[in-house]
């Protein structure tokens, strides 16, 4: 019984040890290659495990425990949040863009309405409309000496 039980422990070690060589990180382990731990493992099991734990066995947490590269939520991730804020200036910046084009918009109306309510009315607009300066005139601006 004993014998049994000796036999079971040396190959939970042996299995243990081996599936920790195959799922440690290629470039972690020490002394010597991965396959090489391998192969060790294969051709003297229980001293090539007992070599694995002693020499070979990477530095730091288990190798079992997955390494956490990204955040989970998005209020953890420093890349949404900038994106984030991006989106939130973008959109404040359309906002105020659709304002200032309104109110172009508005403007333009009121000066048309403005200019077709005079000549209606038969008075002529105030300001300078293109043709009035003839040659030989007097420029209305007085801008002769620019021309």
């Amino acid at each position: 019984m004993l014998r049994v039980v000796g036999v079971v422990v040396v190959l939970v070690v042996f299995v243990y040890a081996l599936i920790d060589v195959i799922r440690t990180d290629g470039s972690a382990t020490r002394g010597i290659s991965k396959p090489a731990w391998i192969i060790v493992m294969l051709v003297l099991p229980v001293l090539g495990a007992l070599l694995w734990f002693i020499f070979g066995r990477p530095y730091g947490k288990p190798s079992s425990q997955p390494a956490r590269r990204y955040p989970t939520a998005p209020d953890d991730d420093p890349e949404f949040l900038r994106n984030l804020e991006a989106r939130r200036r973008n959109q404040a910046e359309e906002e105020r863009l659709k304002k200032l084009k309104s109110e172009l918009e508005a403007k333009e109306r009121k000066l048309k309405d403005s200019q077709g309510k005079d000549a209606g009315t038969g008075r002529k607009a105030p300001g300078f409309n293109a043709g009035e300066a003839k040659r030989g005139e007097p420029d209305p601006h007085d801008t002769d000496e620019l021309k």
